[in-house]
């Protein structure tokens, strides 16, 4: 579905990125894991239009992306849920859902829909007429990892959901992600949080320094002993 190979990537005269190769099937859990600044959110930020690479290529669906605007990108069936949320604060939660679906002309679909994440998250139900910008952290992961879900993405790419939550909410947004694999959602994670993403991915890239360190299944990576040394503290 998701094919990057060769990637070269950053900001003015810094590149980040070195030589980054990696590849999503349909169907598959996929996490970008590594320390802060090891070039996760810049990997994503490549793949989705939002800065141009130096080098290298990166296809879906079969088809170059490497060039097209981020809202051609995103049309194409690629969503992606940023770090920072960007959600409309004085919007209401359902309101932000549905600018989701923009899009899309299919009435019928979009409530499907709009009932589907309704079900995967009933605190959004219950908060739909509610501010965005009252609702607590977790809530907000929640509500942007749903608007992404409304334009019915074929890869949903999600950055840093983890960040700044506290523990049991930490809990309730992976609990989430395992659900939405289990429904048949493709997905791309990028996370600090090694443990937890290696309990529920598929397989996962280690990036360090900008460049593909380790990779591999979750249970191999979890066995494996520098991982073990330097991410999990474990020998």
């Amino acid at each position: 579905m998701l094919e990057v190979n060769h990637l070269q990537a950053g900001y003015g005269n810094l590149n980040v990125l070195w030589e980054v190769s990696l590849n999503v099937r349909q169907g598959e859990f996929v996490a970008l894991i590594g320390s802060n600044g090891a070039g996760k959110t810049t990997t994503l930020r490549a793949i989705a239009g939002l800065i141009r690479p130096s080098a290298g290529e990166v296809s879906f669906m079969g088809k170059p992306i490497v060039g097209m605007p981020p809202h051609t990108i995103s049309q194409q069936g690629l969503s992606y849920i940023t770090e920072e949320l960007n959600l409309f604060e004085g919007m209401t939660v359902r309101d932000n859902l549905l600018l989701g679906a923009y899009a899309r002309k299919n009435g019928r679909r979009m409530r499907a829909s709009l009932e589907q994440v309704f079900d995967l998250f009933p605190v959004l139900k219950e908060r739909s007429s509610q501010l965005a910008g009252t609702l607590s952290g977790g809530e907000r992961r929640m509500l942007a990892i749903g608007r992404g879900l409304m334009s019915e993405p074929g890869l949903l790419m999600v950055d840093e959901p983890s960040l700044g939550l506290a523990p049991k909410m930490v809990m309730n947004v992976f609990q989430a992600l395992r659900a939405l694999h289990e429904r048949g959602v493709t997905l791309l994670l990028v996370e600090q949080n090694v443990y937890n993403t290696l309990q529920i991915a598929d397989k996962a890239y280690v990036l360090e320094q900008g460049a593909v360190a380790l990779q591999g299944s979750s249970q191999e990576l979890l066995e494996n002993t520098y991982l073990k040394e330097t991410y999990l503290g474990r020998r």
